[in-house]
């Protein structure tokens, strides 16, 4: 794995658990992820991921435990949080809007940011093109960019790299070790990791429990 010097904590997960009724998803899961730190959680279908990943995100009530973020979030779930009535451009213009970056930053630098991801995933001819006529993999890259267009401090990715070709996905390695220089943090969450070297921390997620792979 690679070797990462920690700084702050940015994430901090501790003993969290989560029951629906007498169906026990989470038993008692503890974590952190500091500045400029890759974490991959993975795990298979039903594992509980996504459960774990909607109470740190807020959506959901843990049934015991705690979740502290110390700073922005970024956070890119699996389905597709893009409106297809929307141009590429547009999406971009609401997100920014949302984010408030018109204000925080300024309308040139925000889209120097949203021209830059379109350029670095390879989808700049089709800024003008409306989202339902987009491929299911370019679709990926819009839902990608948008989560990383606030430059927040801590990524969080559920199934990021699924429906991207090879090429996108050594593009996405690229801008995470980018990131990770600028002292972001990265959380990946998905059913593989192909190349764990390129992670900090990894962790396994089956049975309630994770445990450090």
């Amino acid at each position: 794995m690679a070797l990462n010097s920690q700084g702050r904590t940015i994430l901090e997960v501790t003993h969290v658990a989560k029951s629906f009724g007498r169906h026990i998803v989470l038993k008692d899961v503890t974590f952190q992820i500091s500045s400029a730190e890759i974490v991959g959680i993975v795990g298979e279908n039903g594992s509980g991921k996504s459960t774990l990943l909607k109470i740190i995100m807020g959506l959901l009530a843990p049934t015991a435990g705690e979740v502290t973020v110390r700073g922005s979030i970024g956070y890119c779930p699996q389905e597709l949080q893009i409106f297809e009535t929307l141009t590429v451009s547009e999406n971009f213009y609401y997100f920014a809007e949302a984010y408030s970056q018109h204000q925080t930053i300024g309308y040139d630098k925000w889209k120097e940011v949203k021209d830059s991801l379109l350029v670095r995933f390879r989808f700049q001819q089709y800024e003008n093109t409306l989202a339902a006529l987009l491929s299911e993999g370019t679709k990926r890259k819009l839902n990608l960019s948008i989560a990383l267009l606030h430059s927040p401090d801590i990524f969080i990715l559920d199934e990021p790299y699924s429906g991207f070709d090879w090429e996108t996905y050594l593009h996405f390695w690229e801008y995470t070790k980018e990131l990770r220089s600028q002292g972001k943090s990265i959380l990946i969450v998905s059913h593989l990791v192909y190349d764990s070297s390129k992670i900090d921390k990894l962790f396994e997620l089956t049975g309630g429990v994770l445990k450090c792979v």
